[in-house]
This record gives structure tokens, sequence and C-alpha cells, in this order.
């Protein structure tokens, strides 16, 4: 009774004209502050996209080729602005097709919404077509998986969708909305964004971790986490200068410190450097500031002690992730920037580990130094030179494979330039990435890196990139293999190829044929003049790589990893195809 008589006693919010549940989606996107939709139509959600036809002014729709390229896009768009895309997809094949961003977008902790037509909800649990229960399949991969069945619920849902994947650690939350709600018409307001204060570290673990580092003779940082504001960035460079503390940084986070700088010591990941992996070993403080000390970072987890032995202090927005697989000595949960500025303003202590540092920077420059590698084309050297030609705000987008480690070990990201790729090493990420980050961001230089294998997985989203006027440029590493897969395969099975060559089309054909700009590259000196062409060209460009198959990573060829075992008598040769003939430069075409 009291309850019924609070009710009626509430005070109600000014009501709209009535409007169908599509066109409340769409007003409340732009309530909270939503201004791109990558998309992929489907008939789940028309109502959503005609109420979409009305926000043309507040969001820009982009419209997709194939559902993980679209929230591949929203993913891009979270890691670089640090602020949620919203992703749409239809039913059944479209959520499933979409799923791997969401994967990507969750252990990257990436702020994203993805919304999933449904089926008509009066039809559950009759095996309907296309029906699939979301909040099962998206429930170990997203921070948050809900469904809308009555569109007064719309404005709600999605405010606290928006919450939800910006607060704590950030991530991805999915909305499934089903088909009829969307053409509801009801009366409802749209609610306002709300502010949040950030995580504040506790002055008293401010405190002990200056002592600890005051304690400490070989500290070094590991940097990582996302939505790194520019204050944030500025202040964490600030406190690790001043200290002189070598700083690494995670898996695919190269560019979340200024790799000029002359305490950066490299990066922990796949295809680290050995001598940096032996001197972490020596570290007697770790500092993770935004690292959640995964798998790739510590090498399958063996590159620290479990139990603590060597201090961690771990910073995290979300105080579940502290410790959960090291044992820390100290934990502060903080939001990122907010630590940074934070810790910038401590007095700093002084270090007795100066040395320590040169020698990790050391070790850094000398492992950017190119080898003699065998063939005509050396990526060392391919990378150093395009090092000096991105611009100063330049963004590098990269998809999974040992082709990545090439610019890893040999570029220095600068402040202003990003790089941007999926820590959970999901393939065709990079060319439905820098499509986005193009979109989000039209007069930057934005650069995609991916395999002849992720190309042809995701390559078709260049299509978009002609749809919106946007233009990427493409380098596409051609080994005809999937080389990470040949690399363990090799190892584990030396000289016995079985399932990993690969056959691929001319790709400077597949661009020109939507009318952009393409080249091949089989000789060290034909790239930097192919690479301004592409930049001059104003069109999406792709430029071939012919690398040299042989070359399997920057420090092992195949010969390596074959070395001491013999090969069996009938080895069976892989099956590879013929490459088509190195095109001409159009600054080398003859005239008539």
């Amino acid at each position: 009774m009291e309850l019924a008589q609070a009710r009626k006693a509430r005070p109600t919010s000014p009501q709209r004209a009535p409007r169908h549940g599509g066109k409340v989606l769409a007003d409340a996107l732009v309530a909270q502050g939503i201004d791109h939709v990558f998309e992929v139509p489907g008939e789940s959600f028309l109502d959503t996209l005609d109420g979409l036809y009305d926000a043309g002014g507040k969001i820009k729709l982009v419209t997709c080729r194939f559902e993980a390229g679209a929230v591949n896009m929203a993913d891009a768009f979270g890691k670089l602005t640090g602020r949620p895309a919203a992703a749409m997809v239809t039913r059944g094949p479209g959520a499933c097709h979409g799923a791997i961003g969401v994967h990507v977008a969750f252990q990257d902790s990436t702020p994203m919404l993805l919304f999933v037509g449904q089926i008509p909800h009066m039809d559950t649990g009759r095996d309907a077509f296309q029906e699939v229960d979301y909040r099962q399949m998206f429930a170990p991969l997203a921070k948050w998986v809900t469904q809308i069945d009555h569109a007064k619920r719309i404005p709600e849902v999605v405010a606290h969708a928006v919450d939800v994947a910006t607060s704590g650690r950030p991530g991805p939350v999915v909305v499934a909305l089903s088909e009829e709600m969307q053409k509801d018409r009801v009366e409802v307001p749209d609610l306002p964004r709300t502010t949040v204060s950030p995580a504040f570290p506790d002055p008293a673990a401010l405190a002990k971790m200056r002592a600890l580092l005051a304690k400490a003779k070989k500290p070094i940082a590991v940097v990582g986490g996302s939505c790194w504001t520019a204050e944030g960035r500025a202040a964490l460079h600030a406190f690790l200068t001043q200290n002189n503390v070598p700083v690494t940084v995670g898996f695919r986070r190269q560019a979340h410190y200024d790799g000029t700088q002359d305490n950066f010591a490299g990066d922990l990941g796949v295809g680290s450097d050995p001598g940096l992996i032996g001197k972490l070993k020596e570290a007697d403080l770790i500092l993770a500031i935004g690292s959640r000390l995964g798998d790739a970072v510590t090498q399958g987890y063996t590159l620290l002690d479990m139990a603590g032995s060597v201090p961690i202090i771990q910073v995290l927005p979300d105080g579940g992730e502290i410790g959960r697989v090291f044992r820390t000595a100290l934990g502060i949960v903080s939001d990122l920037n907010t630590f940074a500025i934070a810790a910038a303003e401590l007095e700093p202590v002084k270090p007795a580990w100066n040395k320590w540092t040169q020698e990790l920077r050391s070790l850094r420059e000398a492992q950017r130094a190119v080898p003699n590698y065998q063939g005509s084309l050396n990526l060392g050297t391919v990378m150093r030179e395009l090092e000096t030609m991105l611009t100063p705000d330049a963004i590098v987008t990269t998809d999974a494979g040992n082709f990545a480690g090439w610019a890893t070990r040999f570029l220095n990201f600068k402040e202003g330039q990003r790089y941007i790729g999926p820590t959970n090493g999901a393939m065709g990420y990079s060319v439905p990435a820098a499509v986005g980050a193009k979109i989000a961001f039209p007069d930057r230089m934005v650069v995609s890196m991916v395999g002849d294998g992720g190309f042809m997985m995701t390559g078709q989203e260049i299509a978009t990139a002609f749809h919106h006027g946007v233009a990427p440029i493409i380098l596409v590493f051609n080994n005809q293999m999937y080389g990470t897969i040949r690399m363990h395969q090799e190892k584990a099975y030396p000289w016995r190829v079985s399932g990993t060559a690969l056959t691929n089309p001319d790709f400077c054909k597949y661009i020109e044929a939507f009318g952009g700009h393409g080249e091949v590259v089989t000789s060290t000196e034909e790239f930097a003049p192919a690479f301004r062409r592409a930049v001059e060209s104003g069109k999406p460009a792709l430029i071939e790589l012919r690398t040299n198959p042989e070359q399997i990573t920057t420090r092992a060829t195949i010969t390596d990893l074959r070395a001491g075992r013999a090969a069996p008598k009938a080895a069976a040769k892989p099956r590879r195809a013929t490459a088509p003939a190195s095109r001409v430069p159009p600054s080398k075409k003859k005239r008539g």
C-alpha cells in the first residue's frame, strides 16, 4: 500500500510526444553523447535505422560490409577517443560475426556498445528464425548483457549501458533489441548524461608507493590500460621521468609512452627483446600502471613470481583485477589518469638506478639496429624509414601475426602518435580499425599494418573507406602463409608443413578495382617512394610488401627453427602460389 502511494506521489519528468522505439533509441544515444554508429543493416532493427535517419545531424551512421568489421571499427573509435561508439548488428549470424569484436574490446578494456536486433519477445523459446539467447552467448565476453522488451525502458537501459561501459575497467556492453519493442509508440523522456567522479588514489597508498620506490635499486614500470587522456599521459611522463624510472609498455600498448625518451626500454609481449626479458628478471620492483600483467606481458605467466617475492605495485581502476594472478605488495584502485596526476605531484625520490635506466635504454637502441637480413626487402629498414614519414599525430593500426613484430622492434612512437591493435590476438582487426580511425579523425594520417592472412579476413572494409570518403594507407605484409602458426608448426613439427600455406590474389588489382592506389614493393629502396606516392594520391592506398618467407620473425628464420633436426626423407613441400609479377611504380611508367 505504501509502495503504491509512493509511486503515485513520485515526481514525473516532462513527457515527449509519442515516438516509436527505434526513434526513442536513436534519441537516447544522442542524449548520452554517442555520435558514431557502425552497422551492417538487418531487418531486426529497421525501426532503429529509421530513428537514426532523423539523427543524421548528430550521429554519423557508418555502413560496413561485415559485422566483425563494424564492431572492430567501434572498438578502434573507443580506443582512440576514450569514449564509446555504438555498433549495430542483426540477430543470429550477425551477432555471431560481431562477437569477435566484443572479445577484443573486453580483453583490451575498450568502452563500446553493441546493439543486436532480436526476435519478437513473444516468440522466445520457440527456436524462432535466428533466435539466440544473447545473455548466455555474450555473458563471458562483455561487462553487461541485457535485452530491452519494453520501449519505455530504452532511455534507462541506454544510459546505464554507457555508464557501465565507461566506469571502472572500461569494456563492452551488449544490448539486445526485441523486434516489436522497436515499433511500440511510447511517451517517455530522454535521460541526461551523468557525471561520475573517477576513483582517486588513496594518499596513504601513494606515500607507500613512494617509500617502496625509494628503497628500490632496479625498478621497472610496465604501462598498459586504456582511455588515457592527454593530461594523464603528460602527468605519467612527468612522474616517470622525474624519477628516471625505466619504462616498458604492455603487449600492443607501444604508443602509451613516448619511445624517444631516454627512459623508454621497449615492449613486453610477443617477440620482445630477450635482453629486456632478462633484465626484467633482475628488477627488484615492478610498477604496473594500468597493466593487468597478463599472459603476453609476463611471457606465459613465467616472468614474475606469483607469490610476490619481487614487490609489485599494481594500479588499476578495478580492484577485482589487482593481484588476480601475481600477489602484489601494494594495490592502488584508481582511475589511471587521476593516479598519474596525483603521482606527478609527489616529491621525486633520489634515484639510485640511473645506470640501470641507461642500460635498459641502451638495450632498446641496440635492438633497433637493423641486421643485414637476407633478401631484397629489409623490413627493419622499411620500419625505420616509415618512422621518419609518419606525421606527428599519425595513427597506426595492427593486426595479429608475426609481421607485427617488425613495427614494435624497429619503430619508436612519439608522444602525439597512436598505435592500436588487439591484445587478444584477433586476426582481421587492422583494416576495419584503420577505416574507423580515419572516420573518427579524417585529418590524421592512418596506416594499417596487416598480414596477407588477416587482410583476406576483413579487407573488404576498404569498400567502407570509399563509401565514406576516407583514405587510410594499408601495408600488406605478404609471405603467403599464416606466419605465426607456421612458426609454431616448425618448432613443434619441423619440416612437416600442413595447413599454413596460402594462395593470394593480386592485392594491387584488388584496391584498384575500387578506384584506389596500389603498389608492390619487392626491394628496400622501393618502399619510401611508394609510401610517399600513396600519401600524395589522396586515395585509399595499399602497398603490398613482398617479404622473404624464410624470415619468419625479426630474430629467426625457418632454417633457424629447424636447426639440429634432420629433414624427413620424403618431406613434402608446401604448395605455394606463384607470385604475380612486380608492378612498375607510376613514376617509372613509360609515357607514350
